[in-house]
């Protein structure tokens, strides 16, 4: 039998086999049609799950959307561009500071993303061991998976640029993440996926014989960018033409942050990420795209 906790308002279920599964909800204030965006109540929410979680370990986490939309559909770009910048470098932080638990858990951890999983909701799973994908079936509507926030004219602030070169091909990560090009579900790159399945019950399934077969996953944390990858970052950077950057554009952001992340590790990647985002969305393109956005929105 499951047993079901709800320290926070994110639902949580651990089973008799000691594995915990964590629901993504849709905020109860502003349920955006039942899909999950990571706004500063999710983040504040999860941190406290996330918190509970670590008092009493499971043998496995794996997290979840409670969304038959998404898994997470991103940040909130609306309640960002209302911060001002102590604001967003601190909603940036915070949001950092809550998927670092991930990384302190001593169990294994893996996301199952049954929907789109963009921005902040791809860098979110990516802080997890292990990433599982539901099939898209023939004939079906592809959901999309990636980092799109060059496309509005900023760049990842969780993360992205550190944990997706570290789990595809570097070149092709970088380039995507500097375009702001999602990939298609059924065109997902090599290495993105862990597991995946034809159905969520079987995803699910597979979640939990892929953390019961990889108990030495917390040991391999962060999957990121380090020192000692310099000469295959610098050629991945020149294999996506991006050696030589415009200053002041999202692709110049994203191999700055790449390029930190290599130098000083993990965290002076997240730092250089967060200035190169609070940067670029003060200049009049950018301003352009997000207004556009919102406007759309």
């Amino acid at each position: 039998m499951t047993h079901t906790t709800s320290d926070s308002l994110i639902r949580r279920e651990r089973s008799p086999s000691g594995l915990e599964t964590l629901w993504l909800p849709p905020s109860p204030t502003n349920p955006r049609g039942g899909v999950v965006v990571l706004d500063r109540w999710l983040v504040s929410e999860l941190d406290r799950a996330l918190a509970s979680v670590a008092a009493d370990p499971p043998s496995g986490l794996v997290l979840a959307s409670a969304s038959p939309r998404v898994f997470v559909a991103g940040a909130d770009l609306a309640e960002i561009d209302a911060l001002d910048d102590a604001g967003l470098e601190d909603y940036l932080a915070q949001g950092a500071a809550c998927f670092r638990r991930l990384l302190d858990l001593p169990c294994p951890t893996a996301a199952v993303i049954h929907g789109a999983a963009l921005g902040g909701g791809l860098e979110l799973a990516l802080f997890c061991d292990g990433l599982g994908f539901l099939a898209t079936a023939e004939g079906a509507k592809p959901y999309l998976v990636g980092l799109p926030e060059a496309s509005l004219g900023i760049c990842p602030g969780w993360g992205g640029t550190q944990t997706l070169p570290a789990r595809i091909e570097p070149s092709l990560a970088i380039a995507r993440t500097a375009s702001g090009t999602p990939w298609k579900s059924h065109e997902l790159p090599a290495g993105l996926a862990d597991f995946s399945a034809a159905s969520l019950e079987e995803l699910h399934t597979a979640a939990a014989e892929w953390i019961a077969a990889h108990p030495e996953a917390p040991s391999r944390r962060p999957r990121a960018l380090g020192a000692g990858e310099r000469e295959t970052i610098e050629a991945a950077i020149a294999a996506a033409g991006l050696s030589s950057c415009e200053p002041l554009t999202p692709p110049a952001a994203v191999v700055a942050a790449v390029r930190a992340g290599v130098a000083g590790g993990f965290d002076a990647g997240l730092r250089e990420e967060r200035a190169r985002l609070i940067e670029l969305r003060t200049t009049e393109p950018t301003r352009a795209r997000i207004r556009a956005f919102l406007n759309k929105s």
